[in-house]
This record gives C-alpha cells, sequence and structure tokens, in this order.
C-alpha cells in the first residue's frame, strides 16, 4: 500500500507511540497534587517545552488544546474577546480567501454575533498567494483594531504565504497576526505571530491534540471554562497521552528532513499524463504537497480506482466528513468548477519513500489508459 495523504494525517511516529503508552502507563490527573499527578504533571511540561521549541516560543505561552480546529476558534474568539475586556475592541477581521475551514467558519460566527465587528476577504493570486497589496491598502484606508489570519501553508495547494511581509504590514498597522501553521509545522520555519496554531497529527503525533501558541502580550480571554487547566487558558483535564505523544513527535520532527518526493511525483505525473494541472506551480510551496488535476477525470472515479490499487490519497481536505466536495480553495484562485472537481492531491511525509511514488504513478497510468482506451472504441 502507498500512503501519498500526509496533509490529512500522518502515520504516528514510534517515538509519539512510546510516549504515549507511558503516559498511559502513568494514568495520573496532571492536576492532582500526589506522586502519579506529579508525574502527570512533568510529562505534560516536557512536552510543552518541546512543542514551544518547535514553535519557537517560551513554553508558558504554548496552550493545548483537542486539535488544530479549536485551536484556531479559541485564537479568534479569545483574542477578540480578549481585546474587548482590554478596552481595545477589535473591529475589522480580515481573513484570507483560501484558510482552513474552521478559520472561516468562526470568522463568520464572530461577525454575526460580536456587534461592531466587520470581515473581510483578503483575494489570493490564480497561484494561491495573499495579496499583499489589497491587504496594505485594506489596513491603512479602515478604522478601528483589525486582526488578520493569514494561514503559513495551504492545506490543499502547499502554497507557502507570505506571511513575514504581512506580519510587517500588521505591525505597522497596529493590527494582530494569527497564523495557522498546521500544515507548515515540521515542514518549514514556523513563522512568528501574536497567535499561531499548531496540530500533533500533522507531524507524525497522535489524533486530538493541537495547540494554540500566543505572545505573552496579546489579548487573549478563555472560551472554556472550568477547572483552570492549561493557567486557566482551556479547561479541563488535559490529554496526557496525546500531550505526550504530541511533545515527543515536536522533538522528532525538526531532525528528520521531509524526503522531497514532490518534484519526483510531478516529473512523472507529467510522463504519463501531459495535461496535467499542477495547481500553484510557480508559488513557494511545501516540499511535500501536490495538488493537480486531470482534466476530464473526476476526482471520486480517480480515488476510487487508486484505492483499489492500493494507493491513498485525497480530493483536499479532508475536514469534510470524507465528503468530495467543490475547493474553496481553487474557487478562490480561479480554477473552473470543471476543472476543480479533477482536483487530487498527493501529499508525503516522514515514512514516505520513493516506491510510494512509483506505485502512484503507475495506477494514475493504468487508469488513464483505460480511459482512454473507452474513447478510443
Amino acid at each position: 500500500m502507498a500512503y501519498l495523504d500526509y496533509n490529512a494525517t500522518s502515520p504516528v511516529r514510534a517515538e509519539a507511540k512510546l510516549a504515549a503508552r507511558r503516559a498511559l502507563d502513568i494514568g495520573g490527573n496532571a492536576s492532582s497534587v500526589h506522586a502519579l499527578g506529579r508525574a502527570a504533571r512533568t510529562i505534560v511540561e516536557q512536552a510543552r517545552a518541546h512543542v514551544a521549541a518547535l514553535a519557537g516560543a517560551r513554553p508558558e505561552n504554548v496552550v493545548f488544546t483537542s486539535g488544530g480546529t479549536e485551536a484556531n476558534a479559541l485564537a479568534l474568539w479569545g483574542a477578540v474577546q480578549g481585546a474587548a475586556e482590554a478596552g481595545a475592541r477589535i473591529t475589522r477581521l480580515f481573513v484570507s480567501a483560501v484558510e482552513h475551514e474552521s478559520v472561516l467558519a468562526n470568522a463568520a460566527a464572530l461577525t454575526e454575533r460580536m456587534a461592531g465587528l466587520r470581515r473581510e476577504t483578503v483575494p489570493v493570486t490564480g497561484e494561491g498567494v495573499v495579496e499583499l497589496d489589497f491587504l496594505r491598502t485594506a489596513l491603512s484606508q479602515g478604522k478601528g483594531r483589525a486582526l488578520v489570519a493569514i494561514m503559513a501553508a495551504n492545506n490543499e495547494t502547499g502554497v507557502v504565504q507570505p506571511v513575514a511581509e504581512a506580519a510587517e504590514l500588521a505591525r505597522s498597522a497596529g493590527a494582530l497576526l494569527l497564523v495557522d501553521a498546521v500544515q507548515a509545522a515540521g515542514k518549514m520555519a514556523v513563522p512568528q505571530a501574536d497567535y499561531v496554531t499548531l496540530s500533533a497529527h500533522k507531524i507524525g503525533g497522535p489524533q486530538g491534540t493541537g495547540a494554540l501558541v500566543h505572545r505573552s502580550d496579546a489579548p487573549f480571554a478563555p472560551a472554556v471554562l472550568g477547572g483552570g487547566q492549561e493557567h486557566g487558558r482551556r479547561a479541563g483535564t488535559e490529554n496526557l497521552a496525546g500531550i505526550a505523544g504530541f511533545g515527543a513527535a515536536a522533538e522528532a520532527a525538526p531532525r528528520e528532513p521531509m524526503p522531497a518526493l514532490r518534484d519526483r511525483f510531478e516529473t512523472r505525473l507529467r510522463h504519463v499524463a501531459p495535461d496535467a494541472i499542477v495547481f500553484g506551480e510557480r508559488a513557494a510551496r511545501l516540499a511535500n504537497t501536490s495538488n493537480f488535476a486531470l482534466p476530464g477525470v473526476p476526482a471520486e472515479t480517480a480515488l476510487m480506482a487508486l484505492d483499489l490499487d492500493g494507493v491513498m490519497m485525497s480530493s483536499g481536505a479532508a475536514c469534510s466528513s470524507g465528503k468530495v466536495k467543490p475547493s474553496h480553495v481553487l474557487a478562490a484562485m480561479g480554477v473552473t468548477p470543471e476543472i476543480a472537481r479533477s482536483a487530487l492531491r498527493a501529499s508525503f511525509g516522514w515514512a514516505s519513500a520513493e516506491a510510494d511514488v512509483d506505485e502512484a504513478i503507475a495506477s494514475l497510468a493504468k487508469l488513464l489508459a483505460r480511459i482512454r482506451a473507452r474513447v478510443a472504441a
């Protein structure tokens, strides 16, 4: 079997499995003061230090969550509510057109429920890169404090966004910046921002664990109240095994260079499908991601054929309960619905090998040969 769907989730690293098992064996609650509780607390704080190192942040600024989606929601709601409580309300929310659904949905909900908060979409180029000139003008023309959400690298296309430049624009305008670094972590340096979000299972940790990293001086109000865990920033008993695995994966990720298989895949794809379209290919992209279309071949058809051959890819984001639906990312890039319906994503990771590329290409070649034979007949 060839697994080419790391952007959906990565297989769990051996180090993360071992750390999670050890945490389960301890079994204490990190909020308890007895010996097992103290042992659990040590695991949580060691993991926090490893995640902080991956993000280039201070451990005390790491808040563990149930995943990247909760981290994005916590950042958006926490920033808006925290700013209001501090007397410096956020009145403008700028969100790039290619953000993850967890950012888009929470941004929409915020503007519906928070009086005086206006949301604006930052467009992207045909290659999927945020239009900085638009952001610069928008930040300079409006009144009131702003919060800008721009992801580090897109989960569907792998296109890397100009976060450093966006951060400078935000800083000059007195705005706050949220960076979704879920897909970027472990594949490139994690950008610095007021709020940064991460997810364990994208870097070889267990599913169901993530983190929000926020600057000490960034406004923040907790959205989940209760027992005061995570220093009062996110209540609820810590997921000890998940956090332990996250920490181990975060420690391992920077030591293992990502296999450079994307170019091999795309070169061989061109041989079997000369009319293939690779999205964002003229932009800076993550070295592990190839988002492409085989014109005239519906994504569902291709995915079923690949699956029968033991090759696992996706049609884009894997956060829609297994549904194949049109990509808002490709639509924002100006891709026609007909081409978007043929879009597939191959993504590689820490355990990928050249054989995975070769099996995937062989399966696609077989599928295209069958289609051509039917057309010829």
